[in-house]
């Protein structure tokens, strides 16, 4: 089992703090961690409707502003500017590093691949170099390092559930392709300096306050503007849902648990490094997803009870980059930690319907 590192009075970079995961998880730790002091930075760029990043910004400062025994600083600045990462680590002394921020979606990386080199292999470059020189001059630096990977990076493997033992040389995308890459950077550094790092990949998180280019989160826009959703591979879908308060458990469990540093027989270390699925184990078929979803939307009177869904379906081919299927085997996660992901698709697609009627006001 993990030595475990308590949370309570750690100083913690979380980038990407006003992303989907970033908000959840920062939000979290002031509501849940006495004495935590977090730095959170994030571009707050406009890959989708930035109110979205404002209003989660917006709450994370009234949680800060309730639960004064904890600390929240803000920068507004990209993981992919060296300078700004660099006095960031020159101001903080920080224990916990969690990488979040990200060029996310596959769709997106066809048509504008620059935003994935720039965020995702410069900006993680940029995170790594300032994790590895936090040791200079005999300071204790980090402790751990935790980053965002993704479950894209099975890319077009056949053998399912997705197991962190199987071999991922055959991305789909370049979204898919970058991440593999953080993976490989990250074992790097971990060999070579000696830092403990703890890969994550996450399988379609979704629930309040998500990310407009998620399918459900677009199914219900335009279903509202009454337009066509389409549903790709006819339907043949499954994906692994897995709801962001879940993700969030997930992340602080393994936040506090680094991997040990340790020496081989040569006395050069061995990599502290490892790899987690973090999923549901359950994949769903995309044609039940989208009925719950409408149900769920008609409950909570996004949309009118006689709303006729029918009409606004279309059963299409598959997209470039796509997988037709998604699934965690999370074996290790809760053999090392005890947990499992257990938030119903109903009870997280209620949630996110009610939150989403909040917030446009429907």
């Amino acid at each position: 089992m993990n030595r475990k590192n308590k949370l309570e009075e750690k100083t913690i970079l979380i980038t990407g703090a006003c992303g989907f995961i970033g908000a959840s998880l920062v939000m979290d730790l002031l509501c849940c961690i006495e004495g935590v002091h977090i730095v959170g930075i994030d571009n707050m760029n406009d890959y989708y409707d930035v109110k979205i990043k404002e209003w989660r910004l917006e709450k994370i400062e009234q949680i800060a502003h309730k639960h004064t025994e904890a600390s929240w600083h803000f920068i507004n600045g990209s993981i992919a500017d060296k300078v700004i990462i660099k006095e960031v680590f020159e101001n903080f002394e920080f224990d916990i590093v969690v990488n979040l921020a990200a060029q996310a979606g596959v769709r997106y990386s066809i048509s504008n691949p620059d935003a994935y080199i720039e965020s995702n292999l410069i900006g993680f470059y940029n995170i790594l170099e300032a994790c590895r020189h936090s040791y200079d001059n005999g300071s204790k630096g980090i402790e751990h390092l935790v980053y965002a990977s993704s479950s894209s990076v099975y890319g077009s493997n056949k053998k399912i559930p997705y197991s962190i033992d199987d071999k991922v040389d055959n991305p789909v995308s370049l979204y898919a392709a970058t991440k593999k890459s953080n993976e490989l950077m990250a074992h790097a550094y971990s060999k070579l300096y000696n830092i403990p790092s703890t890969g994550l990949r996450f399988f379609t998180v979704y629930g309040p306050a998500g990310r407009p280019d998620m399918a459900y989160f677009g199914f219900t826009n335009k279903l509202l503007k009454g337009e066509t959703i389409q549903i790709f591979n006819y339907g043949n879908c499954k994906r692994d849902f897995t709801y962001v308060d879940d993700i969030v458990e997930g992340v602080k469990r393994v936040m506090q648990a680094p991997p040990e540093k340790k020496n081989g027989e040569d006395g050069l270390p061995i990599p502290p490094y490892r790899v987690y699925n973090i999923g549901n184990n359950q994949p769903e078929n995309l044609l039940d997803f989208v009925t719950i979803l409408q149900e769920e939307l008609t409950r909570a009177e996004v949309l009118p009870i006689d709303y006729n869904f029918e009409s606004h379906k279309e059963l299409v081919a598959m997209q470039p980059g796509d997988v037709t299927v998604t699934y965690a085997d999370t074996t290790p996660l809760e053999r090392d930690f005890g947990f499992k992901p257990s938030t119903s698709l109903r009870e997280g697609l209620r949630r996110f319907a009610e939150w989403y009627k909040e917030f446009y006001q429907v």
